[in-house]
């Protein structure tokens, strides 16, 4: 099977797809013939699609789930600097949640987004796990703390912090997943070394796009340990054999709105 289709009524010529494959496996159209990629090349070809991204004339598809394409309206997705500024600098890591679920629906739709994410070599490693009870969420942050637990006395570097998250919890607050009433984890498969980059690109795509759906998120750091060296927790995520936790993220309705945007650092930048 071919790994493009090229429409020759709607074909101008320009040699665009065969300049921006990633590869290299698109032989230029000439007056006579039309971009292809040669039958020995195309176990190279990575399935990036930036072949049809870029074709100004869409008269090229690439040869997958060809039935599925959706055709990007003229403008779509065009933001003004300033907005997208302002959109990305009141970005919060939310503490505080409503009770209300946040429906699966919605969920799916922002992970939809996050597939997206740029992945090496387009590998798309990237399987997900969503904890969508609360009263789940609240068992994954106690097999945290258990985790803990079996940290005191060792010289791991969290050691110094975990009598007082320990305390904390113990008191009645829930300081590992913050009340959220949904958990987000990534998976990855075993072995694959650049699948844990892939990962954070993809969760952070999700962190970016889940506040447009009025969704708010934090990442889940404790989680995110405690899964990669806890069995019990491993299991309570119910994780596939064969893949492990890249890391967590919490999230739901946020309880407060943002109002204002705080300072950070200032930039730093090396011209070399």
């Amino acid at each position: 099977m071919t790994s493009i289709l090229v429409d020759q009524d709607l074909c101008t010529r320009c040699g665009i797809c065969s300049s921006v494959c990633v590869m290299g496996v698109i032989d230029p159209a000439d007056e006579n013939t039309l971009p292809k990629v040669n039958k020995a090349n195309e176990g190279m070809c990575i399935g990036c699609g930036h072949c049809e991204a870029c074709c100004p004339s869409q008269a090229l598809i690439f040869n997958d789930r060809p039935d599925e394409k959706q055709r990007l309206p003229a403008g779509a997705g065009t933001i003004a600097p300033e907005e997208m500024g302002f959109y990305l600098k009141k970005r919060r890591s939310v503490r505080r949640y409503t009770k209300d679920p946040v429906p699966k629906e919605k969920i799916l739709e922002v992970l939809d987004i996050a597939r997206y994410a740029a992945s090496a070599g387009n590998g798309q490693p990237m399987e997900w796990v969503v904890i969508h009870d609360p009263n789940k969420v609240r068992k994954v942050a106690g097999l945290t703390i258990e985790w803990m637990k079996t940290l005191r006395n060792t010289d791991h570097p969290m050691n110094g912090y975990i009598p007082l998250l320990i305390g904390a919890w113990e008191a009645g607050s829930d300081v590992i997943c913050r009340g959220a009433p949904h958990l987000l984890v990534a998976t990855i498969p075993d072995g694959n070394p650049m699948a844990q980059t892939d990962a954070i690109i993809a969760m952070t795509h999700f962190d970016i796009a889940a506040p447009s759906f009025g969704v708010g998120t934090c990442w889940a750091g404790f989680v995110a340990m405690a899964a990669s060296q806890y069995r019990p927790l491993q299991e309570a995520l119910g994780i596939p054999a064969g893949r492990k936790c890249a890391y967590a993220m919490m999230f739901g309705y946020p309880q407060h709105k943002i109002f204002g945007i705080p300072r950070r650092k200032p930039l730093k930048v090396t011209w070399a």
